[in-house]
């Protein structure tokens, strides 16, 4: 008998093309329909500015935390399969995008592939995501040890907003 391996994903969620909040909202909808994958919550969306060049919309942001079987480069390819139903276009480096599905955290795993870092690696210094994160898992330690409780008194609020759905 095959024992099945179950993994908590955390997944990043952001838009800020064609109508983000419904962008985010539809994603966090679809990623129930993933294959041996569990939606077992989501935090509020967040308003957050930009990253990257300048001149673009305000994102919406989210975090998911799922359970899945599926191995880490596995989800990255359901994943990456999502952002394509929302058409996702790939042109600029932080430009703006109509989904943008990141996996933050797979397990307690560390890793470095060609295809895949996790932790993300700029999780740790990014207010829309480690907030959501926290809401979603307040005692949340990362694989280096550090817990979200740490991470958040380095990374302020700002001008992140939570907004009502």
């Amino acid at each position: 008998m095959t024992r099945v391996t179950l993994n908590h994903c955390y997944v990043g969620l952001g838009s800020n093309l064609e109508n983000p909040r419904q962008q985010v909202t539809t994603a966090l909808r679809e990623l129930q329909q993933i294959t041996d994958t569990y939606l077992l919550s989501s935090s509020s969306l967040y308003r957050s500015d930009p990253v990257g060049p300048a001149g673009q919309p305000d994102y919406i942001n989210a975090v998911a935390l799922l359970e899945t079987s599926l191995a880490p480069e596995a989800m990255l390819d359901q994943l990456q399969s999502l952002e394509q139903q929302h058409r996702r276009v790939r042109h600029t480096h932080w430009g703006p995008r109509t989904l943008d599905l990141d996996i933050i955290l797979f397990g307690s795993q560390s890793i470095q592939s060609s295809r895949l870092t996790v932790p993300h690696p700029f999780a740790k210094e990014r207010n829309f995501v480690l907030w959501p994160l926290f809401e979603v898992s307040p005692d949340l330690i990362f694989p280096d040890g550090r817990s979200i409780n740490d991470l958040l008194v380095a990374c302020p609020l700002g001008t992140l907003e939570k907004i009502s759905v």
